[in-house]
């Protein structure tokens, strides 16, 4: 009881922001925690003070007349929800004087200050709490205990002491530190609060328990009245990723080279077609031609799948030409877009399971020179002569086909490129007149065992 009439006494709840320089010797508090209390306070009461305005200087050449002392008003109000008007001062037409009430806004005097002597003068504060824009910091005097380890029964909501001295015991937390802070969000401010408790629990009591309850406001509309500020600049450099822009497409076509649209679905073996392009040329690009280095099918749009299907390989090598007649490039009118055909397969260890399957196709795409070399190339299996042939005639690049091409060159606009998605059906089945097998008989009279034919032994 003793305790409770000595009517804790808090600090004024600020939401300036102080910082805290992390020191090893004294943990989270950065430096000595009275020191640290003092710059708050000190802090604190600076921004209490008001600010004068600029003073007009008085002018010699007007003998005894001189300008009156500018105004002297406060830095800022905290000002509740209702005083938030600021539709009212937008730009009209016409002039009119100006209201009351924008007067009493615009020519504020500071809140008178509290008014302390007496016992009040004299009287130390047992709980002090100062409140930073991301954290609380408590401190409660020692001298109100008997015990020597009242420090452990002393928490804030779930959290222990940080720090202690000779005469206070420290807590010092972020709101964010998961120690029961509550989060109450309000009209003119928002507050967060939390319980400072002692409870022993040993078998006997030394201290009587306590709880007091502590709270942080943070007004959310003020009015300032600071005539001006200086900038601080300070240099300094930031660096950012840049992302590089896509530079090429895989889309599915139709045999045409028309785009397709919607889902859709191919028959097992049937001739799929699809075009590699440029999204946009630059000035590096001219003269160039587009090629494609591999590519795979998978059963996900992940590139990355352990299940996939090769079809090109070895640096641009259509080895899928040499299992299924449509797989092979194709020639077009530009040597910056790359068409190819592969036929349509399924990857058998779902195709039980499943009545359709879904799949991709993942390109690695480059720009090259417009003469194919063995690392940059189009080269198609011609099964007529068992030999590999480049698509516009340099078939001398293909030769390493068979075998394993040198390896290319790594360029950074080289990249793995993804196709929209596409559907191969499992239950289709090839067109055929179906007929249940006939057996012809003859009637049994056409048969007899005198017959020349049968009766020989």
């Amino acid at each position: 009881m003793g305790l409770m009439q000595a009517g804790f006494l808090f600090l004024l709840f600020w939401s300036a922001c102080f910082q805290f320089i992390d020191k090893a010797e004294y943990g989270v508090f950065g430096q000595d925690p009275e020191l640290d209390q003092e710059k708050m306070e000190t802090v604190a009461d600076e921004d209490e003070t008001e600010d004068s305005a600029p003073q007009l200087k008085r002018s010699a050449s007007h003998g005894d007349l001189s300008t009156p002392e500018a105004m002297k008003l406060p830095k800022y109000l905290n000002v509740p929800a209702s005083y938030d008007q600021k539709q009212l001062f937008k730009p009209e037409r016409g002039v009119r004087p100006l209201p009351e009430w924008a007067r009493k806004i615009l020519l504020a005097s500071a809140p008178a200050a509290p008014v302390t002597g007496g016992a009040e003068m004299g009287r130390d504060n047992v709980v002090e709490i100062l409140c930073h824009v991301d954290k609380m910091y408590v401190r409660i005097r020692k001298r109100v205990f008997k015990s020597r380890d009242a420090y452990k029964y002393l928490k804030l909501g779930t959290c222990p002491v940080n720090q202690e001295n000779e005469h206070y015991y420290y807590f010092l937390y972020s709101f964010v530190t998961g120690c029961g802070f509550k989060k109450e969000s309000h009209a003119d401010y928002l507050s967060i609060s939390n319980v400072l408790r002692f409870r022993q629990t040993t078998p006997v009591l030394r201290e009587m328990p306590f709880e007091i309850p502590l709270q942080c406001r943070f007004p959310r509309f003020f009015h300032s009245y600071k005539v001006g500020f200086h900038p601080k600049l300070r240099g300094g450099t930031v660096f950012r990723a840049l992302k590089q822009k896509r530079m090429f497409s895989l889309t599915l076509v139709d045999a045409s080279g028309n785009n397709v649209t919607g889902t859709k679905i191919y028959t097992l073996g049937q001739s799929m077609y699809f075009e590699a392009s440029v999204l946009y040329t630059t000035a590096s690009s001219r003269n160039k031609r587009l090629y494609i280095n591999k590519c795979f099918m998978t059963p996900s749009s992940n590139p990355d799948s352990n299940l996939k299907y090769t079809v090109v390989d070895n640096n641009g090598c259509m080895i899928d030409g040499k299992v299924m007649l449509q797989s092979k490039f194709l020639t077009g009118s530009s040597k910056m877009v790359q068409r190819l055909t592969v036929g349509a397969v399924i990857f058998k260890d779902s195709a039980s399971m499943i009545s359709s399957q879904e799949q991709y196709l993942h390109c690695e795409i480059f720009m090259g020179s417009p003469t194919p070399t063995r690392n940059s190339k189009a080269c198609n299996y011609d099964p007529v002569t068992g030999s590999w042939k480049e698509l516009y005639g340099y078939d001398t690049v293909c030769a390493c086909c068979e075998s394993t091409c040198s390896p290319p060159q790594q360029r950074a606009s080289r990249k793995i490129i993804s196709s929209h998605s596409w559907m191969v059906d499992l239950t289709s089945e090839d067109e055929h007149v179906k007929s249940e097998p006939k057996m012809k008989s003859r009637d049994a009279g056409m048969f007899n065992l005198d017959d020349s034919d049968t009766g020989k032994t």
